[in-house]
């Protein structure tokens, strides 16, 4: 099993799409001061214990500040079986409109 990369700006065409679960993997504080619409938080630290309320149905579009932490995340999540796209660039990468 393996996992894609997305482009920050592709994330676009995800936002709002059923099936389609944005995990925004920064911290609480980063993540109430700024994210990518329809985005929960999950912070990577909590990854580990929340995974089990992720359905493995739906792709997951994970992204942090850089795109280093995703990748770990994707590699993690990938072992259990759920479908993955991880943002190359994290969010300093995306230039969309923020919430």
């Amino acid at each position: 099993m393996s996992f894609d990369t997305i482009k920050a700006n592709d994330v676009a065409k995800y936002i709002g799409r059923q099936n389609v679960l944005i995990i925004d993997l920064r911290s609480y504080e980063d993540y109430i001061n700024g994210h990518i619409p329809t985005a929960i938080n999950i912070p990577y630290e909590n990854l580990e214990q929340e995974r089990h309320k992720l359905n493995k149905d739906n792709l997951l579009i994970l992204y942090c500040d850089r795109g280093h932490i995703s990748l770990m995340a994707a590699r993690d999540l990938m072992k259990y079986g759920y479908h993955i796209k991880s943002m190359y660039g994290g969010i300093r990468a995306y230039y969309g409109r923020l919430v």
